[in-house]
This record gives C-alpha cells, sequence and structure tokens, in this order.
C-alpha cells in the first residue's frame, strides 16, 4: 500500500465552474501542501451565478472509486460535501469506516447551491444524529444548521449537536454585529474565530474553501483549533484575491 506523508480525500460533487465541489477542493489541499485524492458523488451542471440541474452519481459507482483508492492507498482524513440524501450519507459513512477503521470524516453538508438551487429540504432528526455519532467534524454556515435542527436556534443547534461530533458553525450568513465569526463546539470548549470581511469580496465557493482547509491542516496533524485559525486566515486570503465571484488559490 502506497503512503504519503501528507493527503486527504474529497468526495463531493463536480462544479464545472471549479469554484465550489470537487475541483474547489483539491486546489485547497494542494495549495496547502497536501496531496488530494477526489471521488465524484454527483455532477452538477452551473457555473458561478445559474445552478441547472444535478445528476447524481449511484452509490455503487462511488463505492468503487473508493475501493480501488483504498486498494493502493491509505487514506485517513476524508471530507464529504454534495451527496444524494441522508440514506446514502449514512451507507458512505459506514463504508469509509468499513474500509479503514480510523478514519476522520469532516461533513460539509451541502443543502443548497449559492446560486440558490435547493438540494435537500430537511434530514430526519435521528438521521442526523446517527451521522455525527460517526463523524468528528460537522461544518454548516448558519442557514444550513437551521434546516438541519429547524427547531432551535443556531447556537443551540451546534451545542445539541457537538454532544455527538465537533461542529464548525461557519458565520458567513449571520445577520447580527459579528458577521463572519466562526464559532468551534466540541463536548468541552467552545471556540471563536472572529471575521475581518471589510475588504473581502463575496466568493462562490467558499465554504468548501474553508472546510478543504481545515481538512488539510487536520491532515497534516494540527489540533482543531489550530487547524480552524488556519483555514479562516487562508478562506480571507481567497476572498480577497479579486473582485469577482471565483476566486484565486495563491496563497498558500
Amino acid at each position: 500500500m502506497q503512503k504519503f506523508t501528507n493527503c486527504a480525500l474529497s468526495i463531493a460533487g463536480f462544479d464545472p465552474s471549479s469554484g465550489a465541489g470537487i475541483l474547489s477542493d483539491i486546489k485547497t489541499l494542494e495549495n496547502n501542501n497536501v496531496y488530494g485524492f477526489g471521488i465524484c458523488t454527483a455532477v452538477t451542471i452551473q457555473n458561478d451565478i445559474h445552478f441547472q440541474s444535478v445528476e447524481w452519481i449511484s452509490f455503487k459507482t462511488i463505492q468503487n472509486q473508493i475501493d480501488i483508492l483504498f486498494e493502493r492507498f491509505s487514506i485517513k482524513w476524508i471530507k464529504i460535501g454534495l451527496i444524494e440524501n441522508a440514506s446514502i450519507l449514512i451507507d458512505l459513512v459506514n463504508y469509509l469506516h468499513k474500509k479503514n477503521k480510523e478514519v476522520k470524516i469532516i461533513w460539509d453538508p451541502i443543502l443548497k447551491a449559492s446560486a440558490g438551487f435547493q438540494f435537500h429540504e430537511t434530514i430526519a432528526q435521528s438521521h442526523l444524529i446517527d451521522i455525527c455519532k460517526k463523524i468528528y467534524l460537522l461544518t454548516p454556515n448558519y442557514e444550513e444548521i437551521k434546516m438541519l435542527l429547524p427547531d432551535q436556534s443556531e447556537t443551540t443547534a451546534a451545542q445539541t449537536l457537538s454532544k455527538y461530533c465537533g461542529v464548525l458553525l461557519k458565520g458567513g450568513h449571520r445577520t447580527d454585529h459579528k458577521k463572519g465569526t466562526d464559532i468551534v463546539f466540541t463536548a468541552n470548549q467552545t471556540y471563536e474565530f472572529e471575521g475581518k470581511y471589510n475588504s473581502s469580496y463575496k466568493k462562490h465557493g467558499s465554504g468548501c474553501v474553508l472546510s478543504s482547509a481545515l481538512l488539510a491542516e487536520l491532515s497534516k496533524g494540527s489540533t482543531l483549533h489550530d487547524a480552524c485559525l488556519h483555514a479562516k486566515t487562508y478562506t480571507l486570503a481567497f476572498l480577497k484575491s479579486n473582485n469577482t465571484l471565483l476566486g484565486y488559490h495563491n496563497n498558500g
């Protein structure tokens, strides 16, 4: 089995604009000196401002992609992005643990495209808790955490789910005076990472960049606190890279 010093896997959708999804994840990983593997879960028809449609990859094909990678490579750190539904996500998480009992999974719950397309309405709470028990970290924004647990406030929902896994609540969609401030909830601690976005520009796929930069640092052995701090800094530079919706990864 081939071993890389630093490697990580993105399991995500394909965005032809390369601003979000698997292409964005790989660019982020490799600009952070981590070898990026990629498994495709969906082909989206979109650009940076318009989402047209999605074609889902079958779970069997996803399994086949996993099998051939894990046959040759030792992969511990994995990020899951766009996935068809909660049932497939549960099956996927279980399958990854079967392939490697030490696997650490970050789930970035892509429930709605930045161009407005709604992938999923809700996820049953029983399914959600089952998933969280088997992953290392959940990285929703304020809109996504509200969709996951609609009967609770955003921070209360994050605290609820932190009983089962770490939760990074991304602050880019906050509407209060702390817009851009992220909060990490664990079973024992809470950290805040202040946002400084006054001179930045809105970007398609910024959530993918943040979670992938975080994945990169964790795969290199950083603590969750330090990985979040690095990911915050990296993403801010990405947001400032130009004044379009598609950012550059030239700040590693």
